[in-house]
């Protein structure tokens, strides 16, 4: 099981939150798109682009926070941030 936890902040608290789970036997990179684009359809946000800061920072942590900088759109909020919290 696959679990990708997705949350919105704004001054330090969390305007929301959700966890997407995924079982399929795709690859790990498929699942978290996957996962971050039903996050996305969730909260009703336009699908963030993956910076080259994001994807370290994801790469070294299994978490990424994407700010106004990912968004074409604006966000009325402070960052968007995705967490791996259970892979096998």
């Amino acid at each position: 099981m696959f679990r990708l936890w997705g949350k919105e902040f704004k001054d330090n608290r969390m305007l929301r939150d959700t966890v997407i789970c995924d079982d399929t036997d795709d690859t790990r990179t498929h699942k978290i798109f996957h996962a971050l684009d039903a996050i996305c359809y969730e909260f009703d946000l336009s699908k963030p682009i993956w910076l080259d800061t994001t994807i370290n920072e994801f790469k070294k942590h299994a978490k990424a926070r994407f700010y106004q900088d990912n968004f074409v759109d604006s966000i009325d909020f402070d960052y968007l941030e995705i967490q791996v919290i259970e892979e096998e």
